[in-house]
């Protein structure tokens, strides 16, 4: 059976969920490949500075930042990183080559950035090499050094402005591959069909009220409880299903506060899709995967974005413009008046329309693009000719 290798880290959540997603297809489909994954940051841990300096991993380090808000240096944080990474440029490829003397694979796949042009390096060898595509998990790359590299051979965009970068950067037109969106999890992309009104009852909601779904990735965010007190206070007459994931402490400040109108409030669940199969619209911070998530219902979204935005994620605000798929805030604290603004009926049928016209079928997309990348380097890998 063909080998395939998926380079994955846990700093977020998304790049795992791609990871996990593609495996479970690929492995099931009808010509099936033997999928490893390949944590990179256990693989480098025996050179992760930061790890030597602080005890943490570069990670849980990134994992922190995001659980307790500290995003507003995040790009100055990242020049650190690509600092660090230029400087190991050598043990990293070194130790990327030795995994794959002893883990050979026919096919290389990278769902996280930073470390392409050090994957894509160590891939060559003895004149051969192994095919090695780069899946973009964001909505664009964030240039210098971040998704995209010269050294990349196949790139796989789940927008247009990701594949114009691509191009920008000097990547054949062929070797660049458009899906219809972001990986999601085989769940998704399943018909949910749920009695609404039945479920709303049932979990306290009123069946009849609109409801927001509050989602920020799987350690919740204390805005949360900001954006709860705001809509209640300004008698938005909503009802909101609010997803904690693993804070168990927002999820206890979130069952304390009297509101006006119903709320839920759920830790980590793994059927994020039942919770969006109630609600009327969302709102979260602009990641690529709860965006992609939420239009997968056909859920108008409203996001913020400002300076404490991750520097990757200030483009998805501007496709939700761009798209007409929402609204995008400068600040939570203006929640009353963008949700008010959402709910007027011509609007939010606009919104509503635009995002039923979402169709997103990436995860079936890319194992067909997977094996034309293999198909056209088994040639040149027969012939033994350096590419």
């Amino acid at each position: 059976m063909r080998k395939l290798t998926i380079v994955f880290h846990h700093a977020g959540g998304g790049h795992q969920s791609a990871a996990d997603a593609l495996q479970k297809t690929l492995t099931k489909q009808e010509h099936p490949w033997d999928v490893n994954l390949l944590d990179i940051q256990e693989l480098l841990d025996p050179i992760d500075l930061i790890r030597r300096a602080t005890g943490l991993r570069i990670q849980d380090t990134y994992n922190q930042i995001l659980r307790r808000g500290w995003t507003r240096f995040t790009p100055q944080l990242l020049v650190i990183l690509k600092t660090t990474i230029y400087l190991y440029h050598r043990p990293i490829v070194k130790a990327l080559r030795d995994y794959w003397a002893k883990h050979p694979a026919d096919l290389v796949l990278s769902v996280i950035p930073h470390f392409n042009r050090e994957i894509a390096e160590s891939v060559r060898n003895d004149g051969s090499k192994t095919p090695f595509v780069t899946l973009i998990t964001d909505l664009a790359d964030y240039p210098p050094h971040f998704w995209i590299e010269r050294e990349s051979e196949y790139i796989v965009a789940g927008t247009e402005r990701a594949r114009q970068q691509a191009l920008t950067i000097g990547l054949q037109q062929d070797h660049v591959f458009l899906t219809s969106g972001m990986i999601l999890k085989p769940r998704f992309y399943e018909r949910t069909t749920v009695d609404r009104v039945v479920e709303r009852k049932r979990l306290g909601l009123e069946p009849n009220c609109p409801t927001g779904i509050v989602l920020f990735g799987g350690h919740g965010s204390k805005v949360m409880v900001d954006i709860t007190r705001k809509l209640s206070e300004a008698n938005s007459g909503v009802q909101l299903i609010l997803i904690c994931g693993h804070n168990e402490k927002l999820a206890a400040e979130l069952k304390t506060l009297q509101t006006k109108k119903p709320i839920l409030v759920v830790g980590f669940a793994q059927n994020v899709e039942y919770y969006m199969a109630l609600a009327d619209f969302f709102i979260g911070k602009p990641g690529p995967g709860s965006i992609s998530e939420a239009l997968q219902f056909h859920l108008p979204v409203i996001v913020e974005c400002n300076s404490k935005t991750l520097p990757q994620e200030r483009y998805n605000a501007e496709w939700v413009t761009e798209k007409g798929y929402g609204i995008v805030v400068p600040s939570f604290k203006r929640i009353a008046s963008a949700v008010q603004r959402l709910l007027e009926s011509a609007t939010f049928n606009g919104f509503r329309l635009k995002a039923e016209q979402y169709s997103n079928r990436a995860l079936f997309e890319v194992p067909a693009i997977l094996e034309e990348c293999a198909k056209d380097t088994i040639p040149r890998q027969a012939q033994g000719v350096r590419v």
